[in-house]
């Protein structure tokens, strides 16, 4: 058992894990069935037409208690549609995270503001509310803070700087389903919470978005119309009062959502409690679990982990291919091994056609991408083991991951 399976040995997993990419992940069930049917043999597939959409909002808000949530198509359509709300001029500067998906970033291109990048904590990998405030200046318009691998960020420090700079705050709620901030569900703290529901998430409807928000309108622009043509629907006829896209979500989706929802709870707390049971199994090992801060409650999207690389013989690319082939479903680092600016599209600034906007707008100053901008964020993502979570895990797999994970570290540490 102790030789590694990439030289040979046995596996420390028997079988194949649960995986979110399929049903053995997944919890869907006569509920979901049941709500599809029904829009398909309603006949009426478009929100225009059907109930369930306007349905699931509602269902939303209330979970949440807010006034207002706005379905969309995706989680990256909900961060664009805030970011409309916000109304930024061409060059202004918004803080956020390199730790987290392109879809966090896409929506701040999209409108020509300018994307700054603050520090991560190297021991949640949220945003650090020092390197917030030092990126400040005269430009800055908004915060978005990405709750990575579903832990809260110190959102106590974040609103406070916000409010000291008048800085809209939109969070990042795309994996972070009922997450808790100190007795606070993540997402009511700022000005928008957006969430995704795409295959991988807490609940999912294939794709899909919620934005939500005690604020209809902002500056004049109503929330709803941000994703919706800028239009008014609500006064009749046609009237189309700025530049926004059409991002509606279906009523197949949403016939989905509303069933997933009701699940959500049991969801999330199928995965905190085997995340939990993962951290017991892997206790005296020489690593760092990615937890979430005191007085919070994580709800796990990656269960994730730090590793020591002086500690190792190898390279973390040789740790990683050996978990995978002892049955480990996962990567290095996230996004990647480097983190959201070393891509082309803000390194190289291949936006809108070869103008490299909005960084190239008269008085805008960018970070030097080509060099080190948040060091504490590029060390994370060479030295973190991502592994993808799910509700469906037994006890059996989590013996495996945590013998996989001890296997594969003893064979390959100095110690």
């Amino acid at each position: 058992m102790n030789e590694l399976a990439i030289h040979g040995g046995p596996r420390a997993i028997e079988g194949t894990l649960p995986s979110f990419r399929d049903a053995s992940g997944r919890t869907f069930g006569i509920e979901e069935e049941k709500a599809l049917l029904e829009v398909i043999r309603s006949g009426s597939l478009s929100f225009l037409v059907g109930p369930k959409t306007r349905q699931f909002e509602q269902r939303f808000a209330d979970l949440y208690d807010v006034s207002t949530a706005v379905a969309v198509a995706n989680g990256t359509a909900a961060l664009h549609t805030a970011v409309i709300f916000l109304n930024p001029e061409p060059g202004d500067e918004i803080i956020l995270s390199p730790v987290t998906d392109i879809g966090t970033v896409i929506p701040v291109l999209a409108q020509l503001a300018v994307p700054v990048f603050a520090d991560v904590d190297p021991l949640t990998q949220n945003l650090d509310p020092a390197s917030i405030e030092k990126n400040i200046t005269a430009r800055t318009r908004a915060i978005i803070v990405t709750h990575v691998f579903g832990h809260p960020a110190d959102m106590d420090a974040i609103m406070a700087i916000a409010r000291k700079h008048n800085l809209f705050v939109i969070e990042d709620c795309a994996q972070a389903h009922l997450a808790y901030y100190k007795g606070q569900l993540c997402g009511t703290f700022g000005d928008v919470g957006c969430f995704s529901f795409q295959q991988s998430k807490h609940m999912t409807t294939g794709d899909g978005g919620m934005v939500i928000s005690n604020r209809s309108e902002y500056n004049g622009r109503g929330l709803r119309a941000c994703s919706d043509k800028g239009w008014p629907r609500e006064r009749g006829g046609r009237d189309h009062l700025f530049l926004a896209p059409n991002y509606h979500m279906t009523e197949l989706q949403a016939a989905v959502g509303l069933a997933q929802v009701e699940k959500l709870q049991q969801f999330v707390d199928a995965r905190v409690a085997s995340a939990d049971r993962l951290t017991e199994l892997l206790d005296g090992l020489a690593i760092q679990p990615v937890l979430p801060l005191p007085d919070t409650l994580g709800v796990y999207f990656f269960y994730s982990f730090r590793v020591d690389t002086t500690q190792l013989t190898v390279s973390m690319a040789d740790v990683m291919k050996a978990l995978v082939a002892e049955g480990i479903d996962g990567f290095i680092g996230y996004p990647g091994e480097v983190p959201l600016y070393s891509y082309p599209v803000i390194r190289e600034r291949k936006t809108f056609g070869t103008s490299g906007l909005p960084f190239t707008l008269p008085g805008v100053d960018p970070q030097d991408f080509s060099g080190s901008v948040c060091p504490v964020a590029e060390k994370a993502c060479k030295e973190t083991v991502c592994m993808w979570w799910t509700d469906r895990f037994e006890e059996k797999h989590l013996q495996g991951i945590a013998q996989a994970i001890r296997k594969v570290l003893t064979a390959y540490g100095r110690g």
